[in-house]
């Protein structure tokens, strides 16, 4: 069995981890595992005050031109 940095196995860090988030968010088997360590952090971190702040128009303009998809994709 693989060991993380801290000397843990995987496996049954994960099966933990699997199981929080099925009791907490909900999550099915499959949306656990196709979920990446940052999002799971992500969801699981407590709310900044940044994040709670609504977006602006101007804002969103800047991240859809920033991130719009390419047409004929």
């Amino acid at each position: 069995m693989s060991q993380g940095p801290d000397g843990q196995a995987f496996g049954p860090g994960a099966a933990r981890l699997a199981g929080l988030a099925g009791r907490l968010l909900g999550w099915r088997p499959d949306e656990f595992w196709h979920a990446t360590p940052a999002e799971l952090a992500a969801i699981l971190a407590p709310p900044s005050a940044a994040a709670a702040r609504p977006l602006g128009r101007r804002e969103l303009t800047r991240l859809m031109e920033r991130d719009h998809d390419r047409p004929g994709r």
